[in-house]
């Protein structure tokens, strides 16, 4: 069977290869602990589900604008102004099915065939699929654990090219926790100013998620505002994954462009989820920050979990809620039966041995390491952390 090229070009998420995985040997009556997905195990807030409710009572029902409703893309505009002091109007605003199709839309709209793209390692592991779906060219700028997984400016500037089409990158950053600080942002931001051909995709879909103060994005540098694409969503934030409601703010010409693209795969996004999202997005944030504080519990007990296992090193994430530790100390040791050469060895060992599931670090772009997730209760972190050092244990 003769099936199109562009299924060649990129490979399926790992993340949900594990998760899937996983699945499989629960319906064989294994206890697996999940730590692989980037899913909140919480509810979503009930006066969201209110409104939802409410908007099914009232009929909204029937295809929606493609960009969104306009009371939705209103609210988008208020929620920037209230959190980043950022100034958009609706017409900035593209509403679409999950950030990850908001993130498909601007790379198919900005990055033409064996166009550069930069992006800082680890990444989630979406965002080379999509580059490579269009044709442009993954350049990898390798961070390190010391370095707090953070791109320094003379790195992003070693790695400019002519053939530079896009920056992106995420803050707080999916796998690693690493949150990028005002300052941080302006020392990249003078870089971009001197490469005016340059577009910025910043992802901020942890937004909310952040254990070391409050979120900055890099649009709030004026000069570059235009060339930056912000993604976000309410997947992470409100606890909504099923709900499925991505948007991005750009340029109106950028917007235009993502939504013809849109358009022509799914047109406007879910009808009831836009009206839940209004309430979202103006409602008090309390259920939110209360999810946050339930995160900054389960990151500090797995924090003193792993530092218990040795031969392990892990950076403590300021944002997001993954632990992405360098487990390289272990490649080359073998339990009699299996030996661990990399890192998705040491994934499915986890997964066979421990019956704990966590994702290869190779899928983000770094090979010494492997994620996991704190996004599960207490009581599954601490067993899963336990069998994880007993299996450990085992590798000679």
């Amino acid at each position: 069977m003769q099936l199109s090229s562009i299924l060649t070009r990129f490979s399926e998420p790992e993340t949900l290869k594990m998760a899937k995985l996983g699945r499989e040997l629960r319906a064989k009556g294994i206890d697996v602990i999940d730590l692989s997905l980037g899913e909140p195990d919480f509810d979503t807030p009930q006066h969201i589900k209110d409104a939802a409710k409410k908007a099914i009572d009232d009929n909204w029902s029937h295809y929606t604008p493609v960009a969104g409703y306009a009371d939705l893309r209103e609210a988008i505009v208020t929620k920037f102004k209230r959190d980043n002091n950022l100034d958009y109007k609706p017409e900035n605003i593209v509403t679409s099915t999950g950030a990850k199709q908001s993130l498909a839309n601007a790379i198919l709209a900005l990055v033409d065939e064996g166009e550069e793209v930069i992006i800082p390692t680890p990444y989630w592991v979406t965002y080379s699929e999509l580059v490579k779906i269009a044709k442009g060219k993954v350049v990898e700028v390798h961070t390190t654990l010391e370095s707090g997984f953070k791109i320094t400016p003379a790195q992003l500037e070693a790695a400019i090219t002519p053939k530079s089409k896009v920056f992106l990158f995420s803050s707080p950053c999916n796998p690693s926790g690493a949150v990028y600080s005002k300052e941080e942002l302006k020392a990249l931001a003078d870089v971009f100013k001197k490469h005016p051909d340059i577009f910025i995709i910043s992802d901020e879909i942890y937004e909310y998620i952040n254990f070391v103060g409050k979120h900055e994005s890099i649009a709030q540098f004026g000069e570059l505002k235009d060339r930056i694409i912000i993604v976000n969503g309410l997947s992470k934030g409100f606890a909504m994954t099923g709900w499925r409601l991505g948007y991005i703010a750009a340029a109106p010409e950028i917007a235009k462009a993502c939504e013809k693209l849109q358009g022509q795969f799914t047109s406007g996004t879910n009808s009831i989820t836009q009206k839940a999202a209004v309430v979202a997005l103006t409602a008090d944030l309390k259920p939110s920050f209360e999810m946050v504080e339930e995160f900054t519990r389960r990151r500090k007990r797995t924090m003193e979990l792993v530092k218990a296992i040795p031969g392990i090193k892990c950076f403590e994430p300021e944002g997001a809620f993954y632990i992405f530790p360098d487990v390289s100390s272990y490649y080359g040791k073998s339990d009699g039966t299996t030996t661990i050469t990399n890192s998705a060895d040491f994934s499915m060992y986890l997964l066979n041995t421990a019956h704990v599931s966590s994702v290869m670090g190779d899928a983000f772009g770094d090979g010494k390491c492997v994620r996991f997730s704190f996004a599960n209760s207490m009581q599954n972190i601490e067993k899963a952390w336990g069998r994880i050092k007993d299996a450990l244990a085992k590798l000679k």
